[in-house]
């Protein structure tokens, strides 16, 4: 962009489905933004040394490609769109070079004058984007963008498209359960909340796409526990809940599902009280419940099951520190879902089996349930430890036992998840 532009920059929507994306750098402003690319259908490269957890993930399970280096000249070769955010101010130079001499429209994370597109305030509600940009690069105020969008998404989500002022709320912690994965299924209190917030300490299996949300002065702390992978120790996140907070920021813990459902949210409310810290608890559509639904199974049907039962699975039977009774679960006729179980439920299986549950005992895997990428493995208690291996489902994934699966997939074709 020419220096001392005041011309105002143009709207545009970019259709990026199946094109070629770059992205120079792997850090926090990757993270939030790779999701919405992600979404957009982007053939998606990224170019980074290192990358944060959450980011990893994203390659670990092929949205994205990860080139493990730095920049190197030719990278954006047959590049559409290009996002330069790295900590290399001479890569980002280089890039934003190479996309000048490329026609490819480049977006500098560090320097938005030397860019040739800028990335919007965007929101979503019913099917509708929002983006907002401020007109000319003079005075260009990032916090006045994203008061603007919110105020057109709230409008927009509840009729009036009336525009309040941007709020701020007073320094504390608020423990937001964000649902299964959907942005959608967040409660309008935690969607608020998070609209807030000066900080948020986000889970891997929270609504990341909300991140993209987010106005840049918002800190972004990546609390992604990623299985048998890096993870951030609960007592680090504990700490940083407790410091920020009495920085006097408005803190935001996002989890997925609900934070009292294995999301170790007590551990976190306990750790504040004791420093006399202000929490609020957001409850959150468990994934327990929200994602059978979404792959048109209910977790309790008429003359089929009036219980069910979650359990965490990520220990296995045999495990001296495993506190399920799996004989009595054994014994029980209505639906056993297990949460965070996927590389024990062949021993889970057998465990059942061993005390008493039929082998043909209908049972469901949904892999990424109420997401774009949401898929559905049937089996039977026989079957499933092998049927998980030969079709590759990977965490996170909800496992349903119990009639309500064959029930479920009588219905399938008359539902939408």
């Amino acid at each position: 962009m020419a220096e001392h532009d005041d011309h105002p920059a143009y709207p545009v929507g970019l259709r990026l489905n199946g094109r070629r994306v770059v992205v120079v750098g792997g850090g926090q402003v990757a993270q939030r933004r790779l999701p919405a690319l992600i979404a957009a259908g982007a053939d998606i490269t990224l170019v980074s040394p290192s990358a944060t957890a959450s980011v990893q993930a994203m390659a670990d399970a092929g949205e994205i490609h990860w080139e493990r280096r730095r920049y190197q000249d030719g990278d954006l070769t047959d590049t559409w769109y290009a996002l330069v955010a790295s900590s290399d101010a001479a890569a980002n130079d280089a890039a934003s070079a190479e996309a000048e001499r490329t026609r490819t429209w480049c977006v500098r994370s560090d320097d938005a004058e030397a860019a040739t597109a800028w990335t919007p305030a965007t929101g979503r509600s019913e099917g509708i984007t929002v983006a907002v940009l401020t007109t000319t690069s003079e005075g260009r105020d990032p916090r006045h963008s994203a008061a603007v969008r919110d105020a057109i998404v709230e409008g927009l989500r509840d009729g009036t498209l009336a525009a309040p002022h941007h709020r701020n709320r007073a320094p504390g912690v608020a423990l937001v359960g964000g649902g299964p994965g959907d942005p959608d299924l967040i409660t309008v209190r935690g969607r608020r909340l998070l609209a807030e917030a000066d900080v948020v300490i986000a889970d891997r299996l929270g609504p990341r796409d909300l991140l993209d949300e987010l106005p840049p002065h918002v800190e972004v702390i990546d609390a992604a526990k990623i299985p048998y992978g890096r993870y951030m120790a609960q007592e680090a996140i504990n700490q940083a809940l407790i410091d920020h907070a009495k920085a006097g920021k408005s803190v935001v813990r996002l989890k997925g599902g609900d934070p009292f459902v294995f999301g170790r949210g007590m551990e976190e409310a306990q750790a504040l009280a004791a420093e006399g810290i202000d929490c609020t608890v957001v409850p959150g559509i468990s994934s327990s419940i929200s994602v059978p639904g979404a792959a048109g199974i209910p977790v309790t049907h008429r003359g089929v099951a009036h219980e069910f039962t979650v359990v965490s699975g990520h220990v296995a039977p045999e495990d001296p520190r495993s506190l399920v009774d799996w004989q009595a679960l054994a014994q029980l006729r209505g639906t056993l879902v297990l949460l965070m179980a996927v590389d024990k439920i062949g021993a889970i299986a057998r465990a059942l089996m061993v005390h008493g549950k039929s082998p043909d005992t209908p049972v469901a895997l949904v892999q990424e349930g109420t997401t774009a990428a949401q898929r559905r493995v049937d089996a039977t208690l026989a079957t499933v430890g092998e049927r998980a291996v030969a079709e590759e489902v990977r965490p996170p994934a909800v496992i349903v036992i119990g009639d309500v699966v064959a029930v479920g997939t009588e219905q399938a074709g008359h539902l939408e998840g």
